[in-house]
């Protein structure tokens, strides 16, 4: 029988799912037990993790993260989190400092850059620990990592790399909260890295043709996804655009700007906030299942180029079989044949090129038809 949890002795459970009840949390937890898992549910709404917890005979515990000395105590009982409930630029930094207080390994699923550099700047203070601080645990960032470490591994010395993917077509909510969040955050809407230094872009400026691997060509556009911090840790190469192919669909519009200039304000994000809560629902099992996605990346420098394609199911669905493969990984390490892991690291980073070919549904191309 599931129950709520006391506050928690030192003894080490396995891992906690913290933000279970989200969108993407049930589709984690749902592979997870799948897969043979039990982790404890935590999050802040008690009746939903009380809910979810009958339904999958879990364990629960209500934990706020405002409240610093218990989330310590909770947290050091636990081996490893997966922290599933953004959007991440609130919400990341006070587990990820209970996680190295408590000597636990911390995964989340964020695409936000200050995320992903705030998670980076902690890497010293991670390896002291014996922790392991993974932003990015799911489609953001696990495929792009994977063929951008490929590409380059193919390019000895490239000093350009270029990524770029077929935006998701159904939202959930917490996505474009995510978004709404880190609305005007860049000067000019976009960004790319040059020499090394995250350089501001004109959002629109420098768009480019990409034929995908269902051979279609497609309109992208300079765009700040996660590879201008990860891949550069990945791969060391200093110049990277990352680009995004937006579809046409019914509330993109709030993903655009100037829509993201207005959505950014104060008491206009608070309201868009809520409005997301119920516009944006997420893709439907059916979609789930029958959804493809798709990447492209291109490493270059003075001896030469290569370029390379990948193909995932649909991007919720991707980052719950990523999400969960990586708790696995992670657990394992320093066991068997696993290398031991600490430090803040990426998904290629740490488990190299490959391991996203070991995701259901994904394929890799080197050449097109």
């Amino acid at each position: 029988m599931c129950y709520p949890l006391p506050v928690p002795t030192r003894t080490k459970s396995t891992w906690m799912l913290y933000g279970a009840y989200g969108f993407t949390g049930r589709l984690l937890l749902a592979e997870a037990v799948r897969r043979g898992h039990r982790p404890v549910l935590a999050g802040r709404n008690a009746a939903k993790l009380a809910a979810l917890a009958t339904q999958y005979d879990l364990d629960w515990l209500a934990l706020d993260l405002d409240y610093a000395e218990r989330l310590n105590k909770t947290i050091e009982r636990f081996t490893l989190v997966f922290h599933a409930a953004g959007p991440f630029i609130h919400t990341s930094e006070p587990m990820v400092r209970a996680c190295l207080a408590g000597q636990t390994h911390y995964l989340d699923i964020t695409g936000e850059l200050p995320v992903f550099e705030a998670t980076f700047a902690r890497d010293a203070e991670a390896r002291a620990r014996g922790v392991v601080l993974m932003s990015g645990a799911g489609y953001d960032i696990v495929p792009s990592d994977c063929l951008a470490r490929h590409v380059a591994d193919r390019v000895p010395g490239a000093t350009h790399l270029e990524t770029a993917l077929v935006a998701l077509a159904d939202l959930s909510s917490g996505t474009v909260k995510s978004a709404l969040v880190n609305a005007n955050r860049y000067p000019g809407g976009s960004l790319t890295r040059r020499d090394g230094r995250l350089a501001p872009t004109p959002l629109g400026k420098g768009r480019r043709k990409v034929r995908f691997s269902d051979g279609r060509v497609r309109d992208v556009t300079p765009f700040p996804w996660g590879d201008l911090v990860t891949a550069y840790h990945t791969t060391g190469i200093g110049n990277i655009t990352t680009y995004l192919a937006l579809p046409r669909l019914p509330g993109m519009g709030l993903l655009a700007r100037p829509a993201l200039k207005v959505l950014g304000q104060g008491a206009v994000q608070r309201l868009a906030d809520r409005a997301a809560t119920w516009m944006f629902e997420g893709p439907d099992e059916e979609a789930q299942h029958q959804g493809r996605t798709y990447l492209w990346a291109r490493a270059s420098g003075p001896d030469g180029a290569a370029e390379a394609w990948l193909e995932t199911g649909e991007v919720y669905r991707f980052t719950a079989l990523a999400g969960v493969r990586l708790v696995e990984r992670v657990l394992a390490a320093g066991k068997r044949d696993e290398p031991p892991l600490a430090g803040a690291l990426t998904p290629a980073g740490a488990f190299g090129a490959d391991f996203v070919l070991d995701i259901e549904g994904v394929r890799r191309f080197d050449s097109l038809p």
